[in-house]
């Protein structure tokens, strides 16, 4: 496991980790995004919030990019701000859409575009990075 921690020249907290892209991979990016969370000081509002949407972005990668691995990132680019992301080896954009009632998933982005307040996908020579963003309240403690 890479951990990567604050770097020369940037400016603000960020973890970094490769994990297997699997199932079981999902629980180990949360606690990720949780510990990160709890070190930066952010509340358990945004960190419990945070380690759902990644978890979704995991899962989601996992079921659709076919990748060996995955980079679970957390990090936080503003004071204000907790962004999550999944880098894998695929180029195949995730897709916000319609889901029927009675289907049985996908309803993840859904979830992400419901909890984010911004979110989005960045197209990488060799894959993409799948991003979600949340204000942090000054509230949350």
């Amino acid at each position: 496991m890479t951990d990567e921690q604050v770097s020369p020249g940037r400016q603000h907290p960020r973890q970094s980790v490769t994990l297997a892209s699997e199932a079981a991979t999902v629980p180990a990016a949360r606690q990720i995004v949780r510990e990160a969370c709890s070190e930066w000081g952010m509340g358990s509002d945004a960190a419990e919030t945070g380690a759902l949407l990644i978890s979704e972005l995991v899962t989601n990668s996992v079921r659709h990019s076919h990748s060996h691995s995955v980079r679970v990132i957390a990090e936080q680019p503003r004071a204000d701000r907790l962004r999550v992301a999944v880098v894998d080896k695929s180029r195949r954009m995730p897709v916000l859409g319609p889901v029927r009632l009675d289907a049985f998933g996908g309803r993840g982005l859904l979830l992400v575009d419901a909890l984010a307040d911004r979110w989005g996908t960045d197209l990488l020579p060799w894959g993409k990075r799948v991003w979600a963003e949340i204000v942090i309240k000054a509230a949350d403690e």
